[in-house]
């Protein structure tokens, strides 16, 4: 309509065209720039309603959705969750003794995030800390320095600190600096148990990354069954609920979750025994001027481990306590290696003490009877230009004699042959010293056993890209050359002559205790039995008694009860020209409950040296108690 109007004006009045035209116009234009200063206003308060709503949102999802996360986040600024360390389970012998238990002790923690926030105000409480502490200030503030300043995880500054510096620790009131209550490891007899029970210790950060469900406060257990069973020892930590201030300091109890005890072990270990054994390989080392020596005592009815020594041992209460670097220096630098369990990680010539398993794999394989008769030789065989020769001259002898008697041309010919005897040879000898035992763990319930070695033909030309001569078999028979063994291995072995032939996996530990009040049962573990036949475990068995009764064991007819045993040298070294001294037994001898291994490294020969230890055990042993 406007348009319309507009045109007729221009007609009708042609005198006025030009002023009506530059009027209409500026209205035009008027009309035409309004609304777009009207779309500007309108943008603006889109975008301020927009904000407005997205923050009114934002507030009811912070309020209504995540209101009660946040409200437990502020809560936990002031109130603290604080572990409570359960206490580790015991360890005890058969008859209840405690070998380790616990007693209370003060750690000195930092709480990463109670620190203050300025460095300087951190490196005061870094030197306040370190003259409180003893402690070097540098280290302490590097300790500091080195954590997440927002982690509420305790990290460990000192163990086991003094009552003196807890009280004054705790009066400074040092922010992010506080004392957690604690229990430590107190191991009675160290030096006597030390390889069984081993040590336990504060977690470090390897083993945390290795181990979930642990904090940086945490004990772990580092060697022996104090590592075996930490699953079992450990327990379940409590947590105290306590309200803090800014500084982190505790102001208020607000409740506690109990924590759930750790399962006590009851080992098959006889205390008393122990500590003869061990006591009684003390003297013989001061006699003989040696510093190293092991033994092994097992049940041979289940495999129970009764006594497991390891000379010269250690203080393992240094290590629960926090060992100072001197200590620890002393420990490792020893040539006589104090911290090395020999009974299960020591491997060895076992030298006769071996004969018996060649006893019976001769019989078992025809390569003998036991009747067949083997000449001395005049105590030595000659191979070609090589002479192997016996420790004595020995006439003809049987299989039963020759055990007695550790009669070596005997085992020199059934093992690699001689004359009219073909001789095992080393893969047969092998299969059955195998089948003792030997050259593979047997599975004790300890970490870090060694295998010990059985060589073949085989292995030597992969070593040494030679060829297995006869001479190898010889040594071999009499358990030197190659082969190795561990005191544990001999003792298991023994235990299996003793019994019969039932191989058992050895066992330490009899029963788990648990914190509920029920038993677990650790039943005997049978690695192999029938392996060797009745008849020929008898001869073999019969051998052994001979060498107390008429053979190089003889000291030992002595004692209230009737023993079976058989000695052993091993030469070693240089030119062999230094000997382990052996001696493995068992008793009584119609019913053995116990069998032994005694090892004095360079003891000389093991009639003088290893056989006397047993002599003293076995009467003790055997007449405590009125037994």
């Amino acid at each position: 309509m406007f348009k319309r109007y507009f045109n007729k004006k221009r007609i009708a009045k042609g005198v006025e065209i030009e002023d009506s035209i530059m009027t209409v116009t500026e209205k035009e234009k008027a009309v035409m720039e309004t609304p777009f200063q009207h779309k500007g206003l309108d943008v603006i308060w889109i975008v301020i309603v927009f904000f407005i709503c997205a923050l009114v949102g934002r507030v009811a999802y912070l309020d209504i959705v995540k209101g009660a996360y946040y409200s437990g986040a502020s809560k936990n600024n002031r109130i603290r969750s604080v572990a409570v360390e359960a206490p580790r389970g015991k360890i005890l012998d058969r008859f209840g003794e405690v070998l380790a238990g616990n007693v209370p002790s003060m750690d000195a923690i930092i709480t990463p995030s109670d620190l203050p926030e300025k460095t300087a105000d951190r490196k005061k409480e870094a030197d306040s800390a370190a003259v409180i502490l003893g402690m070097d200030a540098g280290n302490v503030e590097a300790e500091i320095e080195n954590q997440n300043q927002k982690s509420l995880e305790p990290v460990l500054l000192k163990e086991n600190i003094t009552q003196d510096q807890a009280l004054i620790l705790s009066e400074k009131e040092l922010a992010g600096i506080t004392i957690q209550n604690t229990a430590i490891r107190n191991y009675e007899n160290s030096a006597i148990f030390a390889p069984i029970i081993g040590y336990d210790g504060k977690i470090t950060q390897e083993e945390l990354n290795r181990n979930q469900g642990y904090g940086m406060t945490d004990y772990i257990g580092k060697t022996g069954l104090e590592k075996q069973y930490e699953s079992d020892l450990r327990g379940v930590n409590g947590a105290k609920q306590v309200e803090v201030d800014s500084a982190g300091n505790i102001k208020k109890d607000l409740g506690l979750i109990n924590p759930q005890p750790g399962d006590d072990l009851v080992l098959n270990i006889d205390a008393g025994l122990q500590k003869k054994l061990y006591d009684s390989l003390n003297g013989i080392l001061e006699k003989t001027g040696t510093k190293t020596a092991a033994a092994v005592a097992i049940d041979p009815r289940n495999g129970g481990v009764l006594a497991m020594v390891s000379l010269p041992s250690y203080d393992n209460n240094l290590f629960a306590r926090g060992i100072a670097s001197s200590d620890y220096k002393s420990l490792i630098s020893d040539k006589n290696l104090p911290l090395f369990n020999r009974a299960t990680s020591g491997e060895y010539p076992p030298g006769s003490t071996l004969k018996p398993a060649v006893a019976a794999a001769a019989l078992s394989e025809g390569v003998i009877t036991p009747t067949t008769i083997i000449d001395g030789h005049g105590g030595s065989l000659n191979i070609g230009n090589f002479h192997f020769g016996d420790w004595t001259v020995h006439g003809p002898s049987d299989v039963r004699t020759a055990i007695a008697q550790s009669n070596d041309v005997f085992f020199y010919t059934v093992g690699g042959g001689y004359g009219n005897i073909q001789g095992l040879g080393m893969s047969r000898m092998k299969k059955y010293e195998n089948l003792f035992g030997f050259g593979s763990p047997t599975g004790i319930d300890l970490p870090n056993e060694s295998a010990g070695f059985i060589p073949d033909e085989q292995w030597k030309w992969d070593t040494f890209h030679e060829k297995w001569y006869i001479g190898d078999s010889y040594h071999c028979a009499i358990g030197q050359g190659f082969v190795t063994v561990t005191p544990l291995q001999l003792a298991n072995y023994t235990a299996a002559i003793a019994n019969g032939g039932i191989l058992y996996s050895p066992r330490l530990v009899s029963q788990i205790k648990k914190s509920d009040g029920t038993v677990d049962y650790v039943q005997p573990k049978i690695i192999r039995k029938d392996f060797i036949s009745p008849d020929v475990m008898q001869v073999v068995r019969e051998g052994m008694r001979q060498t107390v009764t008429d053979g190089t064991a003889q000291p030992l007819k002595t004692l209230p009860i009737a023993v079976a045993g058989k000695t052993g040298t091993a030469q070693f070294g240089e030119g062999g020209k230094q000997e382990h001294g052996w001696f493995i037994s068992f008793a009584p001898y119609d019913n053995p409950t116990i069998a032994m291994a005694i090892l004095v490294e360079g003891g000389g020969e093991g009639f003088s040296s290893a056989e006397p230890v047993a002599k003293d055990v076995y009467d003790y042993y055997f007449t405590r108690n009125g037994q």
